[in-house]
């Protein structure tokens, strides 16, 4: 790679398409956006179809994945939150997938090079923006205009002056902060680790001495892959308890 950014370039696969003046061709990033919700759909319901008193490894991978989202749906929301359990259970494993796959090396998958679609802001930015109408809109339909009772808390008239402002830039800055979380992680991680890379190829053609050097920036790489499977897990879970807890204001506004 002559950068550490590219391995982030969206490219072309196949003739180019145009509908309305706009490029919707296939790329790279749409195609990794289909083999996550593939793979994660098809494993899922592998071990979701099994029904063996004494449980595969994949069975009891799939049963533990649902009590655990199923719990942390009943810690932030309540109850009333394991109504939307189908749509946090497929965010957090399509988050979850597209976080791990990138960090897989080229030789898993020699036809196709590994891509990260969790470290582009626009893919993280649109699953943040959908949470967050979502959200708005089952407040509204839950409560009606009460749902806006969100951003005046209980206190005297006159400080609502200051705080119902501060209350609707937080509650409006939810979709940045939701998805840059996301999308900076992911793409410092991945840059990091190409950037070590870089060391160890350029102290091992050095020669001399110097080449024995390259063994530093191996165990960085080393110790900085297993911190980045850490964070793939930590930002997927992050994401979705941040969407429960969204999703508890809308339920319990007054809460």
């Amino acid at each position: 790679m002559a950068s550490p950014l590219e391995q982030f370039e969206v490219t072309r696969i196949g003739p180019p398409i145009h509908l309305f003046g706009y490029d919707i061709s296939f790329t790279n990033s749409a195609l990794w956006m289909c083999i996550v919700a593939g793979s994660a759909a098809v494993l899922l319901t592998l071990g979701a179809s099994s029904r063996r008193l004494v449980p595969t490894r994949l069975q009891s991978l799939t049963e533990m994945s649902y009590v655990f989202v199923a719990d942390m749906i009943r810690s932030a929301s309540g109850t009333d939150g394991l109504k939307f359990f189908p749509f946090i259970f497929t965010l957090f494993f399509f988050v979850l997938f597209a976080n791990v796959y990138g960090m897989f090396p080229l030789g898993l998958f020699p036809l196709i090079r590994p891509f990260t679609v969790t470290s582009h802001i626009v893919v993280t930015f649109a699953l943040a923006i959908f949470v967050f109408v979502m959200v708005i809109v089952v407040g509204i339909a839950k409560h009606g205009i009460k749902f806006f009772g969100l951003f005046a808390p209980n206190v005297p008239v006159w400080m609502l002056i200051f705080l119902v402002p501060i209350e609707v830039i937080s509650f409006c800055s939810r979709p940045i902060s939701l998805s840059v979380r996301l999308f900076a992680n992911m793409m410092a991680g991945h840059t990091m680790l190409n950037v070590f890379g870089g060391f160890v190829i350029g102290l091992a053609a050095a020669g001399g001495a110097v080449k024995f050097l390259s063994f530093a920036p191996v165990v960085a790489i080393i110790g900085v892959s297993a911190l980045e499977f850490l964070i793939a897990f930590l930002q997927a879970y992050v994401f979705a308890i941040l969407t429960c807890i969204y999703l508890n204001d809308a339920l319990h506004p007054h809460h």
